[in-house]
C-alpha cells in the first residue's frame, strides 16, 4: 500500500504545475488533507509565537514597537492581529502567494474574541480595550467591510510577492519575525531575504524567527518519522518536492551558518533537541552523514538578533 505522505507529495507536485496552485493546495489541504483549519491547537502555537516575538523585543530593545515585518503571512493571520493588539502602528506581512481572505481574518477575529471571553488569551497578551473593540465591531458589522477595509483597520499591510523586491525605508522597521516559514526558502532565496532584512531593521531593531525543521508530510502521516527526508539525496527529493510547499531540509546549522556569513550575530537560540535514537532508525542520505547527530536530530530552532 502506498503511503499517506507518498500521495500527498503526489498530488501537491501536481497542483504546483497548475494555475493558482497555492489556491489550489489551500482548497486540497482544507477539505481533503484537513491541515489547514484553524484550531486551538494551531491558534495557542501562533499565541505562544506572538508572546515570543513580543518577549524577546522587549527584553532586546529599547524603544515602543511601532513597525512590524512578518516573512510569510500564510492562511490565518494571528500573529499580526497579536501585534495590532499589543499596539503596534504598521504592521506589514509579505507571502509569495495570497493565501489570507476577509473570511480566514474574521474567522481568526473570532478565535480572539471566543479566547478573550473565555479569560484564555491574558497569559498570552496584554490587550487594550480600545484595540479589542476594533476586533469587536469588525465581527459585528463584518458585512459592511471588504478585505482591504478589514486589514486596515488591523494596520495590517498585506504584500503579495518577492520580499526581496520589497520597497521599505532603510532602517525602518522595528520587530521583522516569521513563523515556521524559513523551512520553506531554498538557501539561495533565504540568503537574499535575509540581506533584505538586514537593510530594512532599524538599528537595535530585533529580528525573531521560528524554524521548523522536521519533514513536514510526517505531520501527515505518522507511519514516518520527522526525519524521514534526509534519506533521499537532493536529486531524489528534488522530484518528491514541490513549489507550493517546498522544504529545503537545512539544520539548525545550516541557518547559523549563513547568519555568520552575513554577519548577523544570533544573540539568542533556543532548540528543541529531539530524538537521535529516530535519526538513526532511518537510512541516512550520503548529505548528511558529515552532521553531528545531536544537530541532526533539533526539530525546531527560535533565533533571536539584535540589530
Amino acid at each position: 500500500m502506498i503511503k499517506k505522505w507518498v500521495l500527498k507529495a503526489i498530488v501537491q507536485k501536481a497542483i504546483s504545475y497548475l494555475p493558482s496552485s497555492h489556491r489550489l493546495n489551500f482548497f486540497f489541504q482544507k477539505y481533503i488533507t484537513r491541515g489547514v483549519q484553524l484550531t486551538d491547537e494551531y491558534f495557542e502555537d501562533r499565541l505562544i509565537h506572538a508572546k515570543k516575538h513580543i518577549d524577546s523585543f522587549d527584553r532586546y530593545a529599547s524603544r515602543n514597537l511601532n513597525t512590524t515585518l512578518e516573512l510569510g503571512t500564510g492562511w490565518y493571520p494571528v500573529v499580526p492581529i497579536s501585534l495590532f493588539l499589543r499596539g503596534a502602528e504598521q504592521i506589514n506581512t509579505v507571502d509569495i502567494s495570497s493565501l489570507t481572505s476577509k473570511e480566514n481574518v474574521l474567522t481568526t477575529i473570532r478565535f480572539f474574541i471566543d479566547y478573550q471571553k473565555k479569560g484564555k488569551l491574558q497569559p498570552f497578551l496584554k490587550v487594550s480595550d480600545e484595540r479589542f473593540g476594533v476586533l469587536e465591531t469588525l465581527n459585528n458589522e463584518s458585512e459592511d467591510f471588504d478585505f482591504q477595509d478589514v486589514i486596515k483597520k488591523l494596520k495590517i499591510n498585506c504584500k503579495i510577492g518577492d520580499i526581496r523586491n520589497l520597497q521599505l525605508a532603510s532602517q525602518s522597521i522595528d520587530l521583522i519575525h516569521s513563523n515556521n516559514t524559513f523551512e520553506h526558502v531554498y538557501p539561495e532565496v533565504l540568503r537574499g531575504i535575509l540581506e533584505k532584512f538586514k537593510s530594512f531593521s532599524s538599528k537595535g531593531g530585533i529580528m525573531s524567527h521560528f524554524i521548523d525543521m522536521s519533514d513536514h508530510f510526517a505531520h501527515f502521516d505518522k507511519s514516518i518519522n520527522i526525519y524521514n527526508f534526509l534519506r533521499f539525496s537532493d536529486l531524489a527529493w528534488g522530484i518528491i518536492d514541490n513549489s507550493v510547499q517546498p522544504q529545503n531540509r537545512w539544520r539548525c546549522s545550516d541557518y547559523e551558518k549563513l547568519y555568520n556569513a552575513l554577519s548577523i550575530d544570533i544573540s539568542e537560540r533556543d532548540c528543541r533537541k529531539g530524538n537521535v535514537d529516530e535519526v538513526l532508525s532511518i537510512n541516512l542520505n550520503k548529505k548528511f552523514k558529515d552532521y553531528d547527530l545531536k544537530d541532526l536530530a533539533v526539530s525546531h530552532c527560535y533565533l533571536i538578533s539584535k540589530m
